[in-house]
Order: C-alpha cells, then sequence, then structure tokens
C-alpha cells in the first residue's frame, strides 16, 4: 500500500495527561510513521460521563504505510501500554489515561472490524474538531462532504473546550 495520511485523536483524562500524550506521540512515531503535524493541546470536559479530570486531547497527522487494522492493532498496543485497560466494560465512556481515534483515514472510507473512518461521531464533537481544525480545517469529510471547520461551525455539542497550550 502507498503511504496514506491519517487523522489520530489522543485523549487523556487520567495521571499526568501532557507526559502521556507526548509519550504516545513518540511511540506512534516509533512504531507507526511520521508524525506530519500536531494541534495545539486542547482541555475538555468529559464528553457522555462525569469525572474529576478534564481530558486533554490533541490530533496528530500521521503519514503511514499501514493498512488500516494494522495501525489499529498498534494504536491499541501503545493505550494498553500506557495503562488503557479495555477488559473492564463500561456502561457508555469511563475515564482514561490514553485514548487513541483514528478520525480519518486519507479520504478512505473505511469499515472494517476494527476500524471504522471517518471517525463515526467526529462531527458530534467539538473537544475532536477543535484540534482537527488545527492541522486539517479545509479537508472534506468523505461522507458528509463538509470541510472539517464547516463540521466545527455547525456543531451543536456545548461541551466546554479550550486550548492548553
Amino acid at each position: 500500500m502507498a503511504s496514506e495520511s491519517v487523522l489520530i485523536l489522543l485523549g487523556s483524562n487520567m495521571g499526568d495527561r501532557e507526559a502521556l500524550i507526548d509519550k504516545a506521540c513518540d511511540m506512534i512515531a516509533g512504531r507507526c510513521g511520521l508524525i506530519t503535524a500536531k494541534s495545539g493541546l486542547y482541555e475538555s470536559e468529559p464528553w457522555g460521563f462525569e469525572a474529576e479530570q478534564w481530558f486533554l486531547n490533541q490530533v496528530i497527522q500521521l503519514t503511514t504505510a499501514l493498512e488500516p487494522d494494522e495501525l489499529m492493532g498498534r494504536l491499541l498496543s501503545i493505550e494498553k501500554e500506557l495503562g488503557r485497560d479495555r477488559s473492564i466494560v463500561h456502561q457508555g465512556y469511563a475515564s482514561r489515561p490514553m485514548d487513541l481515534d483514528i478520525l480519518y483515514f486519507g479520504d478512505q472510507i473505511v469499515d472494517t472490524q476494527m476500524v471504522t473512518a471517518p471517525h463515526p461521531r467526529l462531527q458530534q464533537r467539538r473537544f475532536t474538531l477543535l484540534p482537527l481544525c488545527d492541522v486539517a480545517a479545509d479537508m472534506l469529510h468523505p461522507v458528509l462532504k463538509l470541510t472539517n471547520r464547516q463540521l466545527l461551525e455547525c456543531c451543536q455539542d456545548e461541551g466546554k473546550v479550550k486550548l492548553y497550550k
């Protein structure tokens, strides 16, 4: 497969959030491809559940030769190494030291058992769209046929999201 430009959302609301995001970026760069862009760091209130600690989120752009499922497998392995335990079944969402989501896999529409891209809820979440617009504001969503900037402008999510640094 030729190299593809992938957009990934990183999120953490447990432990040293900033250090965990930096470590995840290092691990992704070492195992998955070349990071070509990073958004600012954003702090956002938890979406869909209550938690003491807010999330730090960042979007990275990655150039990779990996297939979608292989990339997701490596991202899940990185989450686990950074302390995420997906074996605990939650009703809905829960706090986590690291969450890695593929938002876009180039302009492809991917629907496998492991990966759905574009991410099915990205247009509903300000905490995703704000950092996404830092790196890919004019990218067209291949299903909704709107740019990420347009998706942000019409997003109904009223969750608090602010630039952290």
